[in-house]
């Protein structure tokens, strides 16, 4: 199993970018998020911080590396 992460966190204060850098976290994405085209910005998602916690999880529970 590889170490590299799946996923990026990048925190900026008031927003975390939620960023998929593997296949398996793209199609994790598309599966279990509703996001619309113009949510994304430079190949991420920008979430508040209230959520980046559950949404971690639920990743990580699912198998993805998350960083």
């Amino acid at each position: 199993m590889s170490n590299s992460p799946d996923v990026e966190f990048l925190n900026h204060g008031s927003v975390i970018m939620v960023v998929p850098i593997s296949q398996p976290a793209k199609e994790w994405f598309e599966d279990n998020l509703a996001l619309e085209s113009w949510q994304w910005l430079g190949g991420g998602f920008a979430c508040e911080p209230r959520y980046a916690g559950d949404l971690a999880q639920g990743m990580s529970d699912a198998g993805l590396v998350v960083s």
